[in-house]
């Protein structure tokens, strides 16, 4: 029987769950691959005493003797970042030995070059998990679609910030309350920025989109906002409208330009992504002939990567047993179909907006807000007006109709110009 030799860079939690997976499900693996996948060694920046099931593998902080080891078949990239993960990477894809990560910052960044690097050295690069955790979302777009033109991408692709919101959404509780019993489960970073600013939401979407529709992404041109600013009084509006607020990635193919960003939405009570709660990932996927298909699952977690860091590879294993690497391309398409695609700008986009303005308690304040918005052709559709708050000011909460980003933007400004409105408004689009 054919052994498959295993390194892993970085013993953390992924990487420590993915040895687990391995150890644990040894038995079952063998069986539906053929070979024997052994964990052979383990690089670390600083020496470790690794738990008892794995006493037998060499904990190793010398790079070149790591690398060098000519018995690896297939080395695992679990530190996160950009460096020294890319050089890894690279030194890894150079010496002909297969590469799985879970790195999405590394892949949306610099996935052209190492795909590239890839494909000169006829080595494959398993990335499954870098996006939503233990769903098989990369596998979907690689083979289970592949019969697909992709229409649309809708995803909740971050469980810090689900947890967060669902919380809010369930407790009344303020979001630096949540935020701070986040950290404490283990659920947030001791610097949430990335979780809760959307970036990282961004990062997943710019890959996803990659292999939906064959084009070459930059995670700058991906409109991002984050949650920091959703307060309970918007999450109970929300609901009295018939909505729940989500950090929701959005990617709409236009044909010639595509759709993208990143963004708190009000969806509809009904709306299958709405009842995705707590640390949770979601996606729901149009493709042109297969219609709605939609993934849920944990999208983060020791186990729940490490499955999936586990299947990559399972499947370069079998394909090295068999001869067959770089049978499936690894981004869907082949490298030399993956093209530029224009983006659309935020400022073209139209969509239903919740507008929350705070304004001092006096008359003719809703005439003025509404005047204005007239103006820029922003058409409302109900108005909620809360009674005075301690200090003295009023909550005016209005849901409109369709209206144009670039027409929100300029009408937004010259009403945070106002005397009478004493905070920035807060805008949130609803999901149509």
């Amino acid at each position: 029987m054919r052994t498959i030799n295993i390194g892993i860079i970085g013993f953390g939690t992924v990487g420590s769950g993915t040895a687990q997976v391995l150890h644990d499900q040894a038995e079952l693996i063998t069986k539906r691959t053929g070979a024997k996948i052994v964990l052979k060694s383990i690089l670390v920046r600083t020496k470790r005493v690794l738990p008892d099931e794995f006493s037998d593998v060499p904990v190793m902080v010398d790079e070149d003797a790591f690398f060098g080891d000519p018995e690896l078949d297939i080395i695992v990239e679990l530190i996160g970042g950009i460096e020294p993960a890319k050089s890894y990477i690279l030194r890894a894809i150079n010496g002909k030995k297969h590469v799985v990560t879970a790195n999405k910052a590394l892949i949306s960044a610099c996935g052209v070059e190492i795909f590239a690097a890839a494909a000169e050295n006829n080595v494959e690069v398993g990335f499954e998990g870098s996006v939503a955790g233990g769903i098989p979302i990369i596998k979907t777009f690689k083979e289970g679609l592949a019969a697909n033109r992709i229409e649309s991408i809708l995803g909740i692709l971050n469980g810090t910030a689900n947890y967060i919101l669902s919380e809010m959404t369930n407790k009344g509780l303020p979001f630096a309350e949540v935020l701070k019993t986040a950290q404490d489960l283990g659920y947030a970073e001791a610097d949430p920025t990335y979780d809760v600013e959307g970036i990282d939401t961004a990062h997943k979407l710019a890959i996803l989109m990659t292999m939906a529709y064959g084009m070459e992404v930059d995670v700058s041109a991906i409109t991002t906002e984050g949650i920091t600013k959703i307060e309970p009084i918007d999450i109970t509006l929300g609901k009295e409208f018939g909505y729940r607020i989500k950090l929701l990635a959005v990617s709409r193919n236009h044909g010639e330009h595509i759709e993208a960003r990143v963004q708190p939405t009000l969806l509809p009570d009904d709306h299958l992504l709405a009842a995705v709660n707590g640390p949770f990932n979601a996606v729901h996927i149009k493709g042109d002939m297969v219609g709605d298909v939609l993934l849920y699952g944990p999208g983060a977690g020791k186990m729940a990567t490490g499955s999936a860091v586990a299947a990559d590879i399972i499947d370069i294993s079998r394909n090295i047993l068999h001869g067959a690497e770089n049978r499936v391309s690894c981004l869907s398409y082949l490298p030399e179909f993956i093209q530029p695609r224009r983006i659309t700008p935020i400022a073209e986009l139209e969509c239903p907006f919740y507008f929350r303005f705070t304004t001092l308690d006096k008359p003719s304040v809703l005439a003025k807000i509404s005047g204005i918005l007239g103006r820029h052709n922003i058409s409302i559709e109900s108005v909620i007006q809360q009674g005075q708050l301690d200090d003295g000011t009023v909550p005016i909460v209005m849901r409109t109709h369709s209206s144009c980003e670039a027409d929100v933007e300029k009408a937004l400004e010259e009403i945070e110009a106002l005397a009478i409105v004493t905070a920035p408004v807060v805008k949130i689009r609803i999901f149509v």
